[in-house]
């Protein structure tokens, strides 16, 4: 069994000595850089814990795993540009070293490029997976620009999206590691069930450090969800919860143009306060958290093995210290 420190070594060093030997360089540069910007790597250490709970050589699904980092890392390129955000773990974005038909068409080819490398399981299952998974990914991203011009967003409707939009890839990346160990049908659902929950929990979760979280400990300034108005799990239970003095003073703080961002954010922070929400959003995090653990559970294989994969989970939810 590899312990998840073992497996980022792995898929660090499979990443790092991936061939660029197509021309023209100047399309492939931008994806060898984006790739080279590092990342905690969830998703293929997922997928690699996952088939490691039934074989001992998760090595061999190296190329899948990095598929799945592939498209993950397209997805934030085109993130980065719909945002227009100049920074990505403390280097340029794509657009911004570049320019925007560059991170385009880059972008293009990470997602044919995580394809091929997927392709190479030969295993239409993982493929068929990998393809839907895709679709829903762009279908929560819609969404998640639709909710921008919505004042009347539900939390069952914010679930769904960042359901879409997160948690479908955390889940496929472990159903396809079951997959590709031969799991039975029973235990790569609940492998998928149990990516999606904690997918979730670790949504809400940054939701919720954007927020409350220590700018060392999170890797980013606190508040920018505040300061753009984002429709987070945390707005929408403000605006639904608030009595008619505090929707009131949320209502000119989300419509103001002109503001002092530490002074929207002081103000917005103490209405959730007032209002409960950092209550809510821990009680709905550990929520999904253990939702997850009861998928995990469910897996029919000895329990030593779930070990590292359980330890990994914890790990993952423990941002907030």
């Amino acid at each position: 069994m590899y312990t998840a420190d073992e497996i980022l070594h792995q898929v660090n060093a499979y990443i790092d000595h991936l061939p660029y030997d197509r021309k023209p360089e100047s399309l492939y540069a931008p994806i060898k850089y984006v790739l080279s910007l590092g990342g905690k790597r969830i998703r293929p250490i997922l997928m690699m814990l996952s088939y490691n709970l039934y074989k001992d050589d998760p090595e061999r699904i190296l190329g899948a795993a990095c598929a799945i980092e592939t498209y993950h890392n397209y997805t934030l390129l085109h993130d980065d540009l719909m945002d227009n955000a100049p920074i990505r773990r403390g280097h340029q974005t794509v657009h911004a070293k570049w320019d925007a038909n560059t991170a385009i068409l880059s972008g293009d080819s990470m997602l044919v490029t995580a394809y091929q490398q997927m392709l190479e399981t030969h295993n239409f299952q993982a493929l068929e997976l990998f393809t839907e998974t895709a679709l829903e990914i762009g279908e929560g991203q819609q969404y998640d620009m639709d909710f921008e011009t919505r004042m009347d967003v539900t939390e069952e409707e914010y679930i769904e999206m960042i359901r879409l939009k997160t948690s479908v890839l955390l889940a496929c990346a472990m159903k396809i590691g079951a997959i590709l160990a031969g799991a039975t049908d029973e235990d790569a659902n609940n492998l998928y069930r149990f990516g999606e929950q904690i997918g979730l929990a670790f949504q809400l979760q940054d939701d919720y450090l954007d927020v409350y979280g220590d700018t060392e400990v999170f890797g980013k300034a606190i508040g920018g969800d505040i300061t753009s108005n984002k429709k987070t799990y945390m707005l929408i239970n403000a605006i639904n919860r608030a009595n008619d003095k505090q929707r009131e003073e949320l209502g000119y703080w989300l419509s103001a143009t002109d503001f002092d961002a530490k002074e929207k954010i002081d103000a917005v922070t103490r209405l959730y306060d007032e209002i409960g929400i950092d209550r809510l959003a821990q009680q709905k995090i550990e929520y999904y958290f253990e939702q997850s653990r009861k998928y995990l559970d469910a897996v029919n294989v000895p329990e030593e093995r779930k070990t590292e994969l359980r330890k990994y989970a914890a790990e993952m939810m423990k941002r907030r210290f």
